[in-house]
């Protein structure tokens, strides 16, 4: 499995959601606003937790779990990336900033 860093991460990311803007304007006349990207990620963000229950066995979901939760994590990390693009915020900056923060207020 290949490994990625933060930076990589973006260009992708932001490269895959252009080629589905691409879709929406095929298919809707129009790109979805930030307010549809966050609520794409408010539905997949409950599917995680759903799916973490399902993993723990606290919900009964079968056996495609595992590979439904890791796509859900990393489409996640992806639409939180394309969040923090599309309302002019790096998602870098975010990240160390959140870190430094929370590092320095539990030392």
């Amino acid at each position: 499995m290949e490994n990625l860093d933060l930076a990589a991460i973006k260009e992708r990311s932001l490269a895959l959601r252009e080629l589905y803007h691409e879709l929406e304007r095929q298919h809707h006349g129009s790109e979805w606003t930030v307010e549809e990207d966050a609520l794409a990620f408010l539905t997949d963000a409950g599917l995680v937790g759903r799916l973490t229950m399902s993993q723990q066995g606290r919900w009964p979901k079968g056996e495609q779990t595992i590979p439904e939760l890791e796509h859900k994590l990393g489409e996640c990390i992806w639409w939180l990336t394309v969040l923090a693009n599309r309302m002019n915020l790096d998602i870098n900056d975010a990240t160390a900033k959140f870190l430094t923060k929370t590092e320095n207020l539990l030392k």
